[in-house]
């Protein structure tokens, strides 16, 4: 399976084309329709044409980095190409410009391609905006875990340990349980090691013996995605003062940065309800990240941009997110 790889990496990084284009010729948009802002994977694409042939190119992208490096790709195979020409930058071509997209990850060469032949369609609708609305499948739009799960249920109806909370135990029952269904190893898949997921049980729920739920638990079957060890790096760097009798900010923050390689909303990655409780589990375990993200920027967005923002790179298309058109793409409320 591939992962993040160094060209994946580079082109994500690759800020070029990145950036508003104002006078263009033609636009085109993927996923921007009033009623998906701020859901999921948006891109634009703006191009301004001299003779027949692309003068001017910049994309805008709402996503993760594979998105914008399939962004990236797919402007540099179209920059300086007639209209003719670029009309052949497909998925493809910009699958084959990244070495190769993660197979849970090709839908991002899709809709680059697609928002970069919309664009080239509004300039032959006298540069009326072409938009489309991405629709992903269904599960990353819920919630994956629920209460009648028979999974979570065992983990909740085992015997309470002194001192633990209900909406710890409710939190952690939620991440075993999504996790568990995923084809991957536990403890990877919450990026955890296997020393720290018997402790994290332990801790939680002592009395819970995991062959009882073996019936209930995927088999192995695959890697799991690269975890971004910048992310991971950054939320550790903000885990609460190390307990070893319960370490649970440092276990958090571990699991964050896991759930944080996949695709999708966080808070449906992480196997909770609603948006609103993994808010609550970062107030209440990293409140210096929680107090940091001071305009309730999406969870995800907000691990990234700190990333960007440290290491220089672009990943808004204006200094001031109160400026910003795409405002509604970044902060939404409850989230």
């Amino acid at each position: 399976m591939k992962g993040f790889t160094d060209t994946i990496r580079r082109y994500a990084k690759d800020d070029r084309y990145c950036g508003e284009l104002s006078d263009a010729d033609g636009t085109g948009e993927i996923g921007l329709g009033a009623d998906e802002a701020g859901r999921q994977i948006a891109v634009r694409f703006a191009l301004r044409v001299r003779d027949g042939q692309i003068a001017i190119l910049r994309y805008q992208v709402f996503g993760c980095g594979y998105s914008m490096a399939a962004c990236a790709a797919a402007a540099e195979l179209a920059s300086d190409l007639t209209l003719n020409r670029a009309r052949k930058v497909d998925a493809q071509a910009v699958d084959r410009q990244l070495g190769g997209l993660p197979e849970d990850r090709g839908y991002c060469a899709d809709l680059a391609a697609r928002a970069l032949q919309a664009a080239i369609d509004s300039i032959h609708h006298k540069n009326q905006t072409v938009q489309e609305v991405y629709t992903p499948v269904a599960e990353d739009h819920g919630p994956r875990v629920n209460k009648a799960d028979p999974l979570y249920r065992s983990l909740l109806d085992s015997p309470v340990p002194e001192g633990t909370s209900i909406e710890d135990r409710h939190l952690f029952a939620c991440l075993l349980t999504v996790a568990g269904r995923e084809p991957h190893d536990t403890a990877t898949a919450l990026g955890l090691e296997k020393n720290e997921l018997a402790a994290l049980q332990q801790h939680f729920f002592p009395a819970w013996d995991p062959a009882s739920g073996l019936s209930w638990i995927t088999p192995t079957t695959e890697p799991f995605p690269e975890i971004n060890t910048d992310v991971r790096a950054l939320l550790l760097s903000y885990a609460l003062p190390d307990d070893a009798s319960s370490p649970v900010s440092y276990w958090l923050a571990k699991i964050l940065a896991a759930r944080a390689a996949l695709p999708g909303h966080l808070w449906i990655a992480m196997g909770l309800f609603e948006r609103p409780q993994l808010s609550a589990a970062i107030r209440c375990h990293l409140p210096s990240v929680f107090a940091a993200n001071n305009k309730n920027m999406r969870w995800k967005r907000f691990f990234f941009k700190q990333i960007c923002d440290l290491n220089g790179g672009t990943l808004c298309k204006t200094p001031n997110c109160g400026e910003c058109s795409d405002y509604a793409l970044c902060f939404a409320e409850n989230d």
